[in-house]
């Protein structure tokens, strides 16, 4: 018997509020010093537990109070080559997680087996439950999933991943830039290519067989949109769902891209869907420009092809 009691990133229980900065705690701050509060909360927010929802990196909250500057102050602490050092590790598909999660998504795991240490790592769920215990990654008791939890920690995998060993992620970072711009230049082609690079480097072909697993490769290929806009999948409209929808964050000059995915169909079709079931209907209070995506994948040809135009 021992009367020692462990409190971890994965279970804090009662400690939970002590993690970090709460957002009660970060409001108070950003009025004080008349700081903008969403871009605090965009910088520095996404670690949540059951007893508190919102816990904050008090480090860099106080860095950027200091410097009246939001940016990212992670880079300061000596962590860095240890991230490194591990994400390179590859475990058991570890790059493909890594790619989804800049991506947004949020990746299932099981911390049993981490046996509390930096060397007795055996798996893909070792690796990122120890990202869990550096920070670098949030978890979720409820679904048991992790996700990058704020843009000064996405940044740190970027940099890891553009200078590391992983090009193919390097690339493919590169290659979203592109597709971005592409879609906003209404280029279909380059836009198709784009998404085939995705689909290469971030989705095992074995998986690739739904139109789930489509909108996976398409988070990843739009990773650059996660600087601008705020992904939501499967958004309500009157006459259905809208696949992905990505809207501009405050500020921004982007458009509103509405994607609609088909499998083994047609991208105009896709266009039209959007057209019938008056999807830009559900936005008309959003008041900016729209652009439509269609994107269609051949599961025989192994071919995406896309139709863009602007909502009139």
């Amino acid at each position: 018997m021992t009367d020692f009691r462990e409190y971890t990133m994965v279970f804090p229980k009662r400690l939970a509020e002590y993690v970090g900065f709460t957002e009660a705690e970060v409001r108070e701050l950003c009025e004080k010093y008349q700081m903008d509060f969403e871009e605090a909360r965009k910088w520095y927010d996404g670690y949540s537990f059951s007893r508190v929802t919102s816990v904050y990196n008090p480090h860099s909250v106080m860095e950027a109070v200091k410097n009246r500057e939001f940016s990212n102050y992670w880079t300061q602490t000596e962590t860095y080559e240890t991230l490194k050092i591990y994400i390179e590790m590859n475990e058991d598909g570890l790059k493909e997680a890594i790619v989804q999660m800049l991506g947004g998504a949020r990746i299932k795991i099981s911390t049993i087996t981490f046996q509390n240490d930096m060397t007795t790592i055996k798996t893909r769920d070792d690796v990122l439950t120890l990202l869990v215990h550096l920070g670098y990654l949030a978890y979720d008791m409820s679904d048991k999933t992790v996700h990058i939890p704020n843009e000064e920690i996405r940044e740190e995998f970027v940099r890891v991943v553009t200078t590391g060993k992983h090009k193919e992620i390097a690339k493919l970072i590169r290659s979203s830039d592109a597709l971005l711009d592409a879609t906003l230049n209404l280029d279909e082609e380059k836009v198709a290519a784009a998404i085939e690079e995705a689909h290469k480097a971030g989705t095992a072909p074995a998986f690739y067989n739904n139109e789930q697993a489509l909108r996976s490769v398409i988070r990843v290929a739009y990773i650059s949109c996660v600087d601008e806009f705020l992904k939501i999948d499967e958004l309500p409209s009157g006459h259905g769902y809208a696949d992905v929808v990505f809207f501009p964050k405050k500020n921004s000059s982007m458009p509103l891209l509405l994607v609609e995915l088909k499998w083994n169909k047609t991208e105009q079709g896709a266009i039209e869907q959007i057209k019938k079931r008056d999807y830009p209907q559900a936005l008309k209070d959003y008041g900016g420009e729209i652009l439509l995506v269609g994107i269609n994948y051949d599961d025989k040809s192994k071919k995406h092809t896309c139709k863009l135009e602007k909502c009139n």
